[in-house]
């Protein structure tokens, strides 16, 4: 007769040594997913970092060297403000200085860190209807339009373009809002991002306003065909500066405050300096750093 061999015994010791090996396995997948799951923030920022290229030259270089990737929602300055208020993102980049000291004001970040700047140009069609060319400042170039009653394109989105904007019609003496409400037809609003905002613009031969980064990489970038020239530059009222403002712990207790603070550390170094200024656009210079450590 044959004998029933029982292999349970067999099988229970081969389990008690396979199972701290498991356990070993198990607990380092579990902490390689959650590192993976931790190791990232986000921000908000306006669509002109998107839009000019700049974040997807900074970002993979800080993600290469920090392993923390940064997560990036694009949209208006007023957008990007309102997510650091409802605590939806770690940190923003915006640039409307007034509106950030007034986030600080109410508590929602402890400061700011400039990080670089550029400029804001009035772009038009070359034949220039309204004749800003030679205007004295830009809310003169500004009141031109208005008194030709040009076709302006409005961002209309409270982006940090749109407050400039608004800025530059009241020092023009132009109720823009009237005129809105009048619904006169050369004032158009697109409540849409830069690069709509341009491509639209461009379609109507029309006025508008654009940082000059946004407009460099349309002009001198893939999209074909964009006519519109820049007609007025180079009033100081049109410093255009960028801000990182980190979301105050004390406010939202979720935010990576300390990821955040490795970023900004990251941002506002001398190599980050040397990048921004490294960054060009068919060899035209778009941002100067501002940042000192």
């Amino acid at each position: 007769m044959f004998k029933t061999i029982n292999s349970k015994p067999r099988l229970n010791v081969l389990l008690n040594l396979l199972f701290p090996f498991f356990l070993t396995f198990f607990m380092f997948f579990l902490s390689v997913q959650l590192h993976a799951e931790n190791d990232f923030i986000k921000m908000s920022t306006t669509t002109s970092t998107q839009d000019s290229g700049i974040l997807d030259f900074l970002l993979p270089q800080f993600e290469k060297e920090s392993g923390i990737a940064v997560k990036v929602i694009a949209k208006g300055t007023g957008g990007a403000i309102k997510d650091g208020i409802d605590g939806n993102v770690d940190a923003i980049l915006v640039h409307a200085k007034e509106k950030e000291e007034e986030f600080i004001k109410d508590g929602y970040s402890l400061k700011r860190y400039p990080v670089m700047h550029n400029d804001f140009i009035i772009l038009g069609s070359a034949s220039d209807s309204a004749g800003i060319k030679n205007s004295a400042n830009a809310a003169d170039a500004m009141k031109k339009i208005a008194a030709a009653q040009a076709i302006f394109i409005s961002r209309g989105d409270e982006s940090g373009t749109h407050i400039m904007e608004r800025k530059l019609w009241k020092k023009a003496d132009t109720d823009i809002e009237s005129i809105q409400k009048k619904g006169e037809k050369w004032y158009l609003s697109a409540g849409q991002g830069m690069g709509k905002t341009l491509l639209m613009a461009n379609e109507k031969q029309a006025y508008t306003i654009s940082d000059r980064s946004t407009y460099l990489k349309y002009k001198f970038g893939s999209n074909a065909g964009f006519e519109l020239e820049i007609l007025y530059e180079g009033d100081p009222q049109l410093f255009n500066q960028y801000a990182i403002l980190p979301i105050n712990p004390a406010k939202h207790a979720h935010v990576k405050h300390d990821l955040v603070s490795k970023f900004i550390t990251w941002m506002t170094s001398e190599k980050t300096r040397n990048l921004i200024s490294e960054y060009k656009i068919h060899g035209k210079s778009v941002f100067t750093p501002d940042s000192a450590d």
